[in-house]
């Protein structure tokens, strides 16, 4: 199974990416977790929803260590996992980049920002513990 990683984050091939660094979301306080998904859906808001002023961009990555379903995105919200998308305490080891994405339409991403910055402002954040 090929696995994602959306972010601003200009990386290249061989790079770690680590638990430990602000979180691209929220309050940005100390990531707990590194976040992947085997579907390029769930990169692409990863990539787009991202904090930072670079462009998004999407990474092949390969986990170092297990993965568990992401419950931010699981559970009670979409059970079965559906957006395949995964966290891991131990690092992802980018092994290339995608180049052809596309982003959404500036109106669903407007959407999903306003979304968010409205969990924000409630103090909801991510499930990271």
């Amino acid at each position: 199974m090929e696995y994602y990683h959306g972010t601003r984050a200009d990386l290249k091939e061989g790079d770690l990416i680590e638990p430990g660094y602000a979180s691209n979301y929220g309050s940005k306080r100390k990531a707990n977790h590194v976040y992947l998904s085997a579907t390029l859906e769930a990169a692409t808001w990863g990539a787009e929803l991202a904090q930072g002023d670079g462009p998004g961009r999407i990474y092949i990555v390969e986990p170092t260590g297990p993965i568990m379903d992401d419950p931010n995105l699981t559970d009670k919200k979409f059970p079965g996992n559906p957006t395949k998308s995964y966290r891991s305490r131990e690092a992802l080891r980018v092994l290339g980049e995608v180049k052809d994405w596309k982003g959404h339409a500036p109106e669903v991403l407007q959407a999903m920002k306003d979304h968010v910055e409205k969990l924000r402002l409630q103090g909801i954040e991510a499930v990271d513990d």
